[in-house]
């Protein structure tokens, strides 16, 4: 018997890294998961494949999660087919790194809009029939930077800071009515987003306790954590996977 079997999940940004980790390891626990791509629909097969092969379930639906209409059509179609939403990972992310005197407009408001706001719009959408259930699963994938900072990143720290306040805030309107609100922060992972920034990650491991990058495998064993009934008295976190990067 599967940890999540009989629920439902949303995945944002499901096609690769960190959220399609999430994805497989919430599929494999007996989850019946919708996870959103925005482009690449070679990735979002391969996700796909890998569920199936798993002995998963999952949909996946094309949408951008920065326009708010997309996100209320990814709820519809996923209670239209599912009849329910229990968990909610809200992982879609991007990153145009660049000096705060040098960023141009559209880039701050590209990473803001999708990080950020993104996450938000999909919050809201779920949050309806979750309200009628009494019951459901809000996470949030943040990051160490939105904590301390990082030189370069001032939009992609200030969208997942916004993020930490976002998961307090939510925690306290929804809690009354069984909803949890957490968040995760990786620190230095394995990824695909990452790899144009491995020499810094490299860098960065003489201040990681562990000693060595995180794998996309270790976010997504957190996230069945606080999805699951485990952590049913866990809300308004910060849980950092990060090796002990920014112990304090």
């Amino acid at each position: 018997m599967g940890r999540f079997d009989g629920q439902v999940a949303i995945v944002t940004g499901g096609s690769r890294g960190i959220g399609r980790a999430i994805a497989v390891r919430l599929a494999v626990e007996g989850a019946d998961v919708v996870f959103t791509y925005k482009s690449n629909e070679q990735a979002a097969a391969e996700t796909e494949a890998l569920i199936k092969a798993a002995g998963g379930s999952s949909v996946a639906i094309r949408a951008d999660v920065s326009d708010p209409e997309t996100a209320e059509r990814v709820a519809k179609e996923t209670m239209a087919t599912h009849g329910r939403i229990d968990i909610l990972v809200s992982n879609a992310g991007i990153v145009h790194n660049d000096l705060m005197m040098r960023m141009s407009l559209d880039h701050w408001r590209d990473v803001i809009d999708t990080n950020l706001s993104g996450a938000y719009y999909m919050a809201q959408a779920v949050t309806r029939p979750m309200l009628k259930a009494k019951r459901g699963r809000i996470i949030f994938i943040t990051s160490v930077v939105g904590q301390a900072g990082n030189a370069a990143q001032t939009n992609y720290a200030a969208s997942k800071a916004g993020l930490i306040g976002l998961t307090m805030s939510a925690a306290k309107e929804l809690g009354s009515r069984n909803i949890t609100v957490n968040a995760i922060a990786p620190g230095a992972i394995d990824t695909d987003m990452n790899a144009p920034y491995k020499q810094e990650i490299e860098a960065a491991l003489s201040q990681v306790p562990l000693g060595r990058i995180g794998t996309p495998e270790d976010v997504a064993g957190a996230v069945s954590f606080l999805a699951s009934d485990d952590a049913s008295y866990i809300t308004g976190q910060v849980l950092a996977v990060d090796g002990g990067l920014a112990m304090r």
